[in-house]
This record gives C-alpha cells, sequence and structure tokens, in this order.
C-alpha cells in the first residue's frame, strides 16, 4: 500500500500571502557569461603609437628618442598601416591551415547530414508557486488541455493558468464539507473539465463561461479520484474501487460499470481508439477493458487482469506510434515501469527504476518515455525506448513529483510535487513540423443545458 495524503490535514492552508501560480523569481547565471567578448592581448599593442594617433602628444617616457620625424617613420615602418586604425596589433595572422584532404570530404557530408543530437536541458524553464497542493499518490490534480490552458487543484480550489499568456483565473472553489479536490480532467475539446471531489460527486464546467453545467452523482461512495475521456463519454474511478461510464449527454449518466478492482482505482486511461482502457488501483492491479465487451446492464468482465506489479498501480501511459503497447508504473513498494501488448496479456519488458513511480508521459515526436518519480529522488527520468536506457534525469523538485501533464504540441511537460511547486521542462524538444490544433466540436456537450 502507498503512503496517500502526505499533508498534515486536507483544509488548505488559509494564511499563505503568495497568490498561487506566480512565477518564482530565481536568479541565472548563464555559465557562459562573458565569454564571448574579445579581449585583445595588450602585449601585442603598441599603446605609445596609440597615444600619439589619438592627442597628438608624444609619450614622455619616449622623449629622449633622437628626433621626432625619426620617432614618427620608425613607427610607420613597424606598423606599416593605414593611420585611420587607431588600435592594431603587432602580431602576424597564424598560417592557414592545410585543406582538408579530399579522401574525408565524403565522411564530412556524411556527418553534416547525420540528424543532430537533441539538447535536453537539465533543469525547469520556469517554475510556479503551487500552494496547498495535495501530496497524495492517488490523486490526479493537473492536466493540460488542447486549448492551451493549464489546470490545476490546489486543497479546495481549481485554477486555470494559460500557457499562450501566463494569466492566472479561479475556475471554482468546493466548499470545506464537500471537498477538496480530488481529479481534474479536460474534454477533448480544451472547453469542459470535470472536476472530482472528495464527497464521491463530479462536476463539469464550462471554462469559457466559468459556469457549472451539471452534477455527476449517485454513482461512487467515496471521493472520485481518477478520470478520463473518450469522446463524451467521461470515465471516472473512485475509492471505492468502481469504474463508470457516464454519459454526459443524457439524464442517466452511468451507462456502463466496470467492476474488478478490490481497492482504490487511481489510474484511468483511454487508448487513442478509444477501444480499450487500462485502469490501475491499490490492490497493486492492472486491468484492460475491451469496448466491445461493455455491459449496460451488467458489470463488464476485463479482457486482461496482469497482476505482476507489487504495490499500486497510478501511471499509465499508451504508446502513441504502437496502439496496443502500455507502459505501467508501481509504487513504492514495486518501482518497475513495465511494457505490455494489450492484445496478448503479455509483458514485453520490465526495468527496475530505482524510485516510486508516479506518472509517465510518451514523448509524440520521439521514441521516449518520461517517468516522474517520489521516494527516493524526485526526479523526472527520460528513457529512450525499446532500449529503455536512461537519457536523462531531470531534477529540481524536493519532494515526490506526483503529477506530470503534457502541452498540446507534444514539447513541455509540467510537473507538480509535494513540493508546491509547479515546473515546466522542455523536454521532449520541437517536433519537425507544428501541427494545429484539431477543431473542437461541441455536439457531444449539446444537450448539457436541457439536462435539469
Amino acid at each position: 500500500m502507498e503512503t496517500g495524503n502526505m499533508n498534515s490535514s486536507s483544509t488548505p492552508n488559509k494564511s499563505k500571502s503568495h497568490l498561487p501560480l506566480q512565477e518564482k523569481l530565481i536568479q541565472r547565471r548563464n555559465s557562459k557569461e562573458n565569454l564571448d567578448r574579445f579581449i585583445p592581448n595588450r602585449s601585442a599593442m603598441d599603446f605609445d603609437y596609440a597615444n600619439y594617433m589619438l592627442t597628438g602628444k608624444e609619450n614622455p617616457c619616449t622623449s629622449s628618442s633622437p628626433s621626432r620625424e625619426a620617432y614618427r617613420k620608425q613607427l610607420a615602418e613597424t606598423f606599416n598601416m593605414n593611420r585611420t586604425r587607431i588600435l592594431a596589433f603587432k602580431n602576424k595572422p597564424p598560417t592557414p591551415v592545410e585543406a582538408i584532404p579530399s579522401d574525408f570530404s565524403s565522411a564530412a557530408q556524411q556527418v553534416k547530414s547525420a540528424k543532430p543530437r537533441r539538447h535536453i536541458p537539465q533543469t525547469s524553464e520556469r517554475t510556479l508557486d503551487a500552494p496547498d497542493i495535495m501530496d497524495d499518490y492517488y490523486l490526479n490534480l493537473l492536466d493540460w488541455g488542447s486549448s492551451n490552458v493549464l489546470s490545476i487543484a490546489l486543497g479546495h480550489t481549481v485554477y486555470l493558468w494559460d500557457a499562450s499568456d501566463g494569466a492566472t483565473s479561479e475556475l471554482v472553489t468546493i466548499d470545506d464539507e464537500c471537498g477538496p479536490v480530488t481529479s481534474v480532467k479536460w474534454a477533448p475539446d480544451g472547453r469542459h473539465i470535470a472536476v472530482g471531489i472528495n464527497n464521491s460527486e463530479v462536476q463539469l464546467w464550462d471554462s469559457t463561461s466559468n459556469r457549472l453545467l451539471r452534477t455527476l452523482k449517485g454513482g461512487h461512495r467515496s471521493r472520485v479520484g481518477a478520470m478520463d475521456w473518450n469522446n463524451h463519454i467521461l470515465t471516472t474511478g473512485g475509492m471505492d474501487g468502481q469504474i463508470f461510464n457516464n454519459d454526459v449527454r443524457v439524464r442517466s449518466h452511468i451507462v456502463e460499470t466496470y467492476t474488478g478492482h478490490e481497492q482504490e482505482v487511481c489510474g484511468l486511461k483511454w487508448s487513442a481508439s478509444g477501444q480499450q482502457l487500462a485502469s490501475g488501483g491499490n490492490d497493486n492491479v492492472l486491468q484492460i477493458w475491451d469496448r466491445s465487451m461493455a455491459a449496460s446492464n451488467a458489470p463488464t468482465q476485463w479482457l486482461h487482469r496482469l497482476e505482476e506489479h507489487t504495490a499500486a498501480v497510478k501511471a499509465l501511459a499508451w504508446c502513441p506510434f504502437q496502439s496496443n503497447l502500455l507502459a505501467s508504473g508501481g509504487g513504492a513498494g514495486d518501482r518497475c515501469i513495465k511494457f505490455w501488448n494489450t492484445h496478448t496479456g503479455s509483458c514485453l519488458n520490465s526495468v527496475d527504476t530505482g524510485s516510486q513511480v508516479c506518472s509517465l508521459l510518451w514523448n509524440k515526436n520521439e521514441r521516449e518515455l518520461l517517468s516522474s518519480h517520489g521516494f527516493t529522488h524526485n526526479q523526472l527520468t527520460l528513457w529512450k525506448y525499446p532500449s529503455v536506457v536512461k537519457m536523462a534525469e531531470l531534477t529540481g523538485h524536493t519532494s515526490r513529483v506526483l503529477y506530470m501533464a503534457q502541452s498540446p504540441d507534444g514539447c513541455t511537460v509540467a510537473s507538480a510535487a509535494g513540493d508546491e511547486t509547479l515546473r515546466f521542462w522542455n523536454v521532449f524538444g520541437t517536433p519537425e513540423v507544428a501541427k494545429p490544433a484539431p477543431k473542437t466540436k461541441s455536439e457531444p456537450f449539446a444537450h448539457l443545458n436541457r439536462i435539469r
């Protein structure tokens, strides 16, 4: 069993004076500062001549020279240059290096044409304050929508941070008797957002108008810590071990039930095709569900029940370049990232990361996987796939990195930790061709205003 809430209290600290999502003032120093400023070799310069050209006066130290004209002539012969150049160098330029032999020309062209190695910054490019964030392994409090707006739950309040201009706004604050907020998840349209609450309810909000559209209730019996969307279907997982498919367009919103977990559901992810659902729980079980097998009148049977992890399974990520490949991460008692063929249920590979696995994200542009960790190093680790060779470790957080979210373009990753900071990492580089954001459709939510 994982260590859940590390906060002393689930009630937000009202005494904090600093505002949330404000950039931390961290003075950065460029280690290469001033290295590109050219400092000439003073020994190669004749300051006597320079003084004369600038002032018209001879250096007193040279007043004992035989003749002023002879002195000037000697200087002119020595420098052999136009007097319009005030500071001149005595040293001769180095002899040109012999041209590269033709035997190496083809090899040089091959090196030049080879793809340059991507630079992976080891430090975060931006750090924001995230006071009162819940240090709870089982929750999912951070998400980045397709409209480039990041949502984060801090205690009882959900904040929205617009990545395009850095503007912060408050979406909702949940009453003390109902909160805190236990999960947030953007709908595919980037406008609507689901907010899971400690009292077992789920609120659906329109972020554009800051309007509550409806509240889903009557399904879960305890807090809702995991959610994911599949078009107009919102899938929710709770501490009661239940998983529900909620059709947000209809009054009786629960349309399918997935029963199989014996403890809290802390991880939920739909595949890109929307045909398979992966769920992870505090019972150390990973389950794969097939949409075609979903039953409306009876609990749906899982397609695969995978019990190889030896701790809670929260971190789940479907591969963007292979539809049936799923990565899963185990908690502090397991520490492993496992790769699965979800068609057959077989484990393709397993790597011991050495620390609690909290979250997983695939690179959309390269065959790479990013993991975030808790005990004991609190780092982010970039892995090459399929070799699972460690490419980089990103450090900066001082507490376990429980939550990660990826920008719509796939390049930037936001991470939030128990140290009450939100950090941004340019870890996945820049895509060769920037793909425009898909046009959103309001159709899946067209009936919400009619529901009472």
